[in-house]
């Protein structure tokens, strides 16, 4: 359980940290957001607990193939968002990542990689 409770202390510090500095700078807040903290925090966890190999990296794997299609909201948001509510601009970003995934396993499937679990 205290491995448990450190694991949650460190990474909800983490995120609060980065959020406090892209509060005070747009680009370094932002630069820090786009590393693969989680992704690497998660590793780290898996390993640590001594998962197999084969796990962590397919955890790799499927993040890069799972991040591609949330690409096109860092682009939409911001142009919707001059026009319209936070909390609309950010729904229709939602919305339009789901979609950029559903076209993502399609064309993916062609190759043999399947992203459904």
């Amino acid at each position: 359980m205290t491995w448990l409770i450190t694991k949650y202390l460190i990474t909800a510090a983490i995120v609060v940290a980065v959020s406090e500095i892209a509060k005070r700078s747009d680009k370094l807040g932002a630069l820090i957001v786009a590393l693969p903290i989680v992704t690497i925090l998660v590793m780290v966890w898996l390993y640590i607990e001594k998962q197999p190999m084969e796990k962590i990296a397919n955890h790799a794997w499927y993040t890069f193939w799972y991040v591609v299609p949330t690409l096109p909201m860092f682009l939409i948001f911001p142009m919707l968002l001059q026009k319209f509510s936070f909390w609309f601009s950010l729904l229709i970003s939602a919305v339009i990542t789901v979609i950029c995934f559903w076209l993502l396993v399609l064309v993916v499937k062609n190759f043999g990689i399947d992203l459904l679990p």
